[in-house]
């Protein structure tokens, strides 16, 4: 078995969608949209099989969870870009951005560099290497 695709809600499809296919290289599929729930969204692939579909509809309710505190549910996607000085520079790219880094880059426990980035939506994002 494997995952096949994470589902992320948005407010600003188009936007979410931007950034991940400018910061991550992310290949988009045709838009998708069903007129009579008014839902659209896109699947955004990466190198290799993973995918994100981001969607919009209204009434979605906004998330209430602050993304600089951790609750159950899912807590981050981590997005393995190669090596440390890939890790360093985009961390840093997407501060000068105006991008909210809340974990700085650094080796962990189980030996993996990584920094944490919000996306525009405030989803905890893991910038990796191994």
């Amino acid at each position: 078995m494997r995952i096949n695709h994470i589902a992320i809600w948005t407010y600003d499809l188009e936007g979410l969608r931007n950034f991940y296919m400018h910061y991550f290289d992310a290949a988009s599929s045709s838009g998708y949209y069903n007129h009579s729930k008014e839902f659209r969204s896109y699947f955004l692939k990466f190198n290799g099989e993973c995918r994100i579909e981001i969607m919009e509809m209204p009434n979605i309710p906004k998330n209430r969870n602050n993304p600089l505190k951790q609750a159950t549910g899912l807590a981050h996607f981590a997005i393995d870009i190669g090596s440390r000085e890939k890790v360093d520079h985009l961390t840093q790219q997407l501060r000068e951005d105006g991008f909210r880094v809340i974990g700085e880059p650094r080796v962990t426990g189980d030996n993996y560099y990584e920094s944490i980035v919000l996306d525009p939506d405030g989803n905890r994002i893991e910038l990796m290497s191994l």
